[in-house]
């Protein structure tokens, strides 16, 4: 029994996470669940550096600030959102780091249980171990939901823009960006008001991301 624990729980993880820093990991869990919801799936994979550097700009500024200089935790931001949902319990938001969200994206199912937090804690001690800063950024930005069946930079940019993940304006990397907490709900190319207002606060971020270094272990 220790023996079938030790390689479910420790070998196959590691063995796993091991793989994945070379090979594209294949179709997710939400893929799965998005295509028997009938949204089809659209994923196109491209290495970080044939992407635009605004995009990872872009999410640095909008999903984790202090991605460069954590280790998978921003136990800081988790303080923020805690006491944020107790002053409005009807608006819970989250305090996950993009490495949180690429372990639960690339390893695990969507829904929220304590068991699934284990298991992300687990994935991204993993991840930050064995991929590295860019390997992570270069997996979450090609497995993120950015639509209906719609998944990675370059489904996203194409869909949206009409053009290659490498050709994305700021602008354009911003409003990618700024869709993100709710991909099937606001829409990139079509955004409404709160969309084109929170695009131009990502877009004015991303400005600090780069003068001040923040994306430096991602983009020069």
């Amino acid at each position: 029994m220790f023996v079938w624990g030790l390689i479910i729980f420790v070998v196959c993880p590691v063995g796993l996470t091991a793989i994945y820093r070379f090979v594209p990991p294949p179709i997710t869990f939400l893929m799965v669940q998005r295509l028997f919801e009938g949204k089809g799936l659209d994923r196109r994979w491209r290495s970080l550096d044939s992407m635009s550097p605004a995009l990872p700009r872009a999410v640095i500024a909008a999903e984790d600030a202090r991605f460069c200089e954590h280790h998978g935790f921003d136990f800081e931001a988790m303080e923020k959102a805690y006491a944020r949902n107790q002053r409005h319990p009807g608006k819970i938001r989250g305090g996950s780091t993009i490495s949180q969200q690429t372990a639960k994206n690339v390893f695990l199912w969507p829904q929220r249980s304590y068991v699934r937090k284990v298991a992300e804690a687990g994935f991204t001690v993993l991840i930050e171990g064995l991929w590295g800063k860019r390997r992570i950024m270069e997996v979450y930005l090609n497995s993120i939901e950015w639509g209906p069946g719609v998944y990675g930079a370059e489904a996203a940019a194409r869909r949206n823009f009409g053009v290659g993940a490498d050709r994305l304006t700021p602008a354009q990397a911003a409003r990618l960006a700024a869709i993100l907490p709710s991909p099937l709900k606001w829409k990139a190319a079509a955004p409404g008001p709160y969309v084109k207002k929170r695009s131009r606060r990502i877009g004015a971020a991303s400005g600090t991301v780069r003068r001040d270094g923040l994306g430096a272990c991602v983009v020069e």
